[in-house]
């Protein structure tokens, strides 16, 4: 795998916690937590944090805070909607920052910040193209991403884990328990993978369901719905996610209103279902992927599912 537009290899990941020899790996979990809380007020610091500021220039936002410590550094193949890109990734012990390569070690665009206390992590397996694969989860966006070895992709997890472990553990705060869904790469099919009948062309394009991250058609991503925990406008999500999410938002309607009625004296009665059933075929339904089927940890094909 190549690294950024210099024609550079893949870097490793570089730890910075010793101030005498930046470029050392520390011996071990408890010791890194005990340099971050050295570094923390540090010259050198400063100028490790200033010099990834000047990387990004202004296009990037102001990264030094009282009590950040940048950990390492190091380059990453992600995983983007229409082929994998080296992207420079930067772990800090609350946030973790990437972004596109201009130059490297020079320049540096399309600066993203995470939250820490927001990330989750799951290690996937290797496919034809892309090997030392993990998800990097959140609540607003989760993507794939590849290292050059087992090796590195050991120590970046272990390292974002104990960070994220030590973050949470001051805040008190929880793991993100509903991850955003990662887009499906354009290329994983040439068909939309809700009626499975479409294909893609120059002239049909793919679009993507915000809720799922499938590859759909435009006739079945039409809808619209608001998810605020993604975007502050509605989003394009499936048909299929669109009837989920209505059931879901009526369900909670529901529970919202029978919590504002008065407690009746007499003993309830038995209640119905809501009878939310789908007014979908059989035989459309068994063409359509299983919601409950997640594509990146499913070792079937999911062209298997409507063939």
């Amino acid at each position: 795998m190549s690294g950024g537009t210099d024609g550079n290899c893949v870097q490793p990941l570089l730890l910075l916690l010793h101030a005498a020899s930046p470029r050392a790996f520390c011996a071990g979990t408890q010791s890194e937590l005990d340099m971050m809380d050295h570094l923390a007020n540090t010259e050198i610091n400063s100028q490790r944090i200033a010099a990834v500021e000047n990387c990004f220039g202004a296009s990037g936002q102001p990264l030094a805070l009282p009590g950040r410590v940048l950990l390492g550094e190091g380059i990453l193949t992600k995983e983007c909607r229409k082929k994998p890109k080296p992207r420079i990734f930067f772990l800090f012990n609350d946030i973790l920052v990437y972004g596109s390569i201009i130059i490297n070690k020079r320049k540096y665009n399309s600066q993203h910040i995470i939250p820490l206390e927001d990330v989750t992590l799951e290690t996937l397996p290797d496919t034809l193209q892309m090997k030392n694969r993990w998800m990097i989860k959140t609540s607003k966006k989760s993507f794939v991403v590849s290292a050059a070895s087992l090796t590195e992709r050991k120590e970046w997890i272990s390292h974002l884990e104990e960070c994220i472990k030590h973050l949470l553990s001051k805040t008190g705060r929880q793991p993100c328990r509903e991850p955003a869904a990662p887009w499906i790469p354009d290329k994983a099919t040439d068909i939309c993978m809700r009626c499975t009948h479409t294909k893609f062309s120059t002239l049909t394009r793919r679009h993507h369901c915000r809720k799922c991250g499938f590859v759909v058609c435009a006739d079945c991503s039409r809808q619209r719905f608001l998810m605020p925990r993604l975007s502050p406008k509605p989003l394009r999500v499936c048909n299929l996610c669109y009837r989920q999410l209505l059931a879901e938002k009526k369900k909670e309607a529901e529970v919202d209103r029978r919590q504002m009625e008065p407690i009746p004296s007499a003993v309830q009665g038995y209640e119905p279902s809501s009878g939310d059933d789908s007014d979908k075929s059989d035989d459309e339904k068994s063409e359509q992927w299983p919601a409950d089927t997640e594509f990146y940890t499913s070792q079937v094909s999911w062209s298997s599912f409507h063939s």
